[in-house]
């Protein structure tokens, strides 16, 4: 139980957490745009942004925009979305997982060059860092831009390393025709993703209810409704360890069955003289019931040994490793929850006591007569 629980959870923040990095928890964009990422401007200048400040929870508020384009290099051309970043970026999540070069500075006054690209378009393209290479969109006409290789990350999220490339947001101002003031939209990123609902319904108080001055309103969607095909699959995952850990618990439950019974039946002329001596049936089914209490206690603290030692083997040493073309992981992760230890074993401990009290009440059909003359 310990495994599963700690693999599973493990499984489901890891994927989260790299699909909010690429991004975020919540967005908030143009209402008329849609699933492309050819996007309608909004302006950078909003009045609402000093009350995000003020919403618990909120984390950082920063600007992006996205624009598809052709990589083309000498042997191979290749699509991608390129990602535009501001110098309000927070790398945390890219710094992360940074294979190669490093990160490259945004600033205010001055367009880079250079890019971050994923290691599934280095590997592809043949591309490190330092190495320059040509990009075209399709506008009106083509247009095209050249781009130095800072860094090379590495997520195994292949559905988006196989599509982003990260690049100074001027760059795509320029080529849409913006000025910069324009954007395809703001990023939100917040403490805690278990209070992803609340702070979306307060982002969307404040900035999704009203329009503004020039008659343009703005969408607010978070992560989960971005992406439902991904995190209904990780919803999916949930019920199958409901059912593992109950299947888990009925033969928990009928081994310790089997076990009592059979420790009554081989106690039967202790259970006859116990009687015969004046103990009422109460009183001999609760000796079997500690006994039995004492029993399952051992057994939970070698289950917690071994169950958190290969948690902890596998957390460091990562022994099992994983397809990112399927999983989009290259190991297996492990989540360690104190409240998940304590409600698993106080929760295995509780019901498999109490399975065990109709089985004790064999202990009252037992005749103090009949077991004493056997004897």
């Amino acid at each position: 139980m310990i495994i599963a629980v700690a693999t599973v959870t493990g499984f489901k923040n890891e994927i989260r957490r790299k699909i909010i990095g690429f991004g975020s928890h919540i967005q908030i964009i143009n209402y008329d745009a849609n699933n492309s990422y050819e996007t309608e401007p909004i302006s950078k200048n909003q009045v609402f942004l000093p009350l995000l400040e003020d919403v618990p929870g909120i984390r950082h508020v920063q600007v992006f925009s996205t624009k598809p384009g052709i990589i083309k290099t000498k042997t191979d051309i290749q699509g991608a979305i390129v990602k535009g970043v501001g110098s309000d970026f927070d790398w945390g999540f890219f710094r992360e997982n940074l294979v190669e070069g490093s990160i490259f500075q945004v600033n205010d006054t001055d367009k880079t060059d250079k890019v971050l690209i994923s290691k599934y378009f280095s590997d592809l393209l043949k591309l490190k860092p330092g190495d320059r290479f040509a990009m075209y969109f399709i506008n009106d006409q083509p247009r095209g831009r050249s781009f130095t290789v800072s860094g090379i990350y590495r997520t195994s999220l292949m559905e988006f390393d196989k599509q982003f490339i990260l690049a100074d947001i001027g760059h795509l101002q320029s080529l849409n025709n913006w000025d910069s003031t324009q954007v395809s939209g703001f990023e939100i990123l917040i403490d805690d993703y278990s209070h992803l609902d609340r702070v979306s319904a307060e982002v969307f108080n404040i900035a999704g209810v009203s329009f503004n001055a020039d008659g343009s309103k703005l969408r607010v969607i978070n992560i989960r409704d971005r992406y439902p095909q991904i995190f209904d699959w990780l919803g999916l995952i949930d019920k199958n360890v409901w059912v593992l850990l109950g299947l888990m618990l009925i033969v928990s439950a009928f081994n310790m069955i089997s076990g009592l019974l059979i420790i009554i039946l081989d106690r039967t002329t202790m259970i006859g003289i116990l009687k015969a001596l004046g103990m009422n049936n109460r009183g001999v089914r609760s000796i079997f019931l500690y006994q039995s209490v004492y029993l399952m206690v051992k057994g939970l603290l070698w289950g917690n040994l071994v169950g958190i030692g290969i948690c902890l083997i596998q957390d460091y040493f990562r022994p099992l490793k994983l397809n990112p073309e399927s999983y989009f992981l290259e190991y297996v992760p492990v989540n360690f929850n104190i409240i998940h230890l304590f409600v698993l074993n106080t929760g295995t401990l509780l019901i498999t006591l109490a399975v065990l009290i109709l089985p004790s009440m064999v202990v009252a059909r037992i005749s103090p007569s009949r077991t004493i003359r056997f004897d």
